[in-house]
């Protein structure tokens, strides 16, 4: 029995140990992300019979495997592709999905939301992501049978920081660090549809656990209406039903558990706002 939660994706941009607002360090900010509402080791640690391989943290490893794309996750330690790249190439990756040769990194990795990521908060993340343990491990390339796009959008500029607080901006920012919405909008050819189907759930996972679908969480009927705050925070970071039922992976609970309180609230306000919507399917 697999005995694990997982989560999607993470990196950014330069290595200045400037501390934040809230007067941690770009290392300590950085490490927060990755290994809390990132998640990047939900797709990108390997996982062995009783869950991840944590010596093997962050070495990479086979994400999915379905009609769609057979997609990797690839080894994001300093012994893996990243070691010959620069902070902007890294940052570049992580926040525009672009590699310094020019190709385009393909799902799951969740650009739509990453591109939102501040300049301030990529920074931090490849700060961490260069002084994490080294992997010596190599990962096959992806296999793609749907089209992929040239970009995900325009060049980026730069991204400001946002006020922290309990507010439904700050909220909708850690959901978009989260990528909640990746996973939870309605997947169409190319990949989430999250023009039309925001939050409307209805992809399949497949993994060891057998296969899960991504449930509606728009604040509707079909989502999340008839459930409390307290319930929803209970589903996000214990992956427990208000029936006491375990919710399955890919979620990354135990990476979502380590979520300051005003995190957890102020992604709960930004789910509250979100249109309601049917389910996806």
């Amino acid at each position: 029995m697999y005995r694990f939660m997982l989560a999607f994706g993470c990196l950014t941009l330069s290595t200045t140990l400037a501390t934040t607002t809230n007067a941690e360090t770009a290392l300590e900010r950085g490490e927060y992300l990755v290994e809390g509402p990132m998640g990047c080791g939900n797709c990108h640690t390997p996982l062995g019979p009783d869950g991840p391989i944590m010596d093997q943290h962050l070495g990479g490893r086979l994400v999915e495997d379905s009609d769609m794309f057979t997609a990797y996750a690839a080894n994001i330690t300093p012994g893996g592709v990243i070691a010959d790249w620069t902070d902007a190439e890294l940052g570049r990756a992580i926040r525009e999905g672009i590699r310094p040769d020019g190709t385009v990194i393909g799902p799951l990795m969740p650009f739509g939301f990453y591109r939102n990521i501040s300049d301030t908060d990529l920074a931090a993340i490849v700060t961490y992501l260069r002084s994490v343990p080294v992997v010596d491990l190599v990962q096959p390339a992806s296999v793609w049978n749907i089209p992929l796009p040239p970009a995900y959008g325009p060049p980026l500029d730069a991204v400001a920081d946002l006020p922290r607080g309990v507010t439904v901006e700050w909220g909708e920012y850690v959901a978009q660090v989260s990528h909640c919405m990746e996973c939870h909008s309605g997947w169409g050819p190319t990949g989430p549809m999250i023009d039309t189907h925001l939050g409307a759930g209805g992809f399949e996972f497949h993994g060891p656990w057998g296969v899960s679908i991504a449930p509606n969480i728009t604040n509707g009927p079909d989502g999340l209406l008839a459930y409390t705050d307290a319930e929803i925070a209970d589903m996000i970071i214990a992956g427990q039903r208000p029936d006491g039922s375990a919710m399955l992976p890919p979620m990354p609970y135990p990476y979502l558990a380590r979520m300051t309180p005003e995190d957890l609230d102020a992604l709960i306000l930004y789910l509250r706002s979100v249109p309601p919507l049917p389910d996806a399917g």
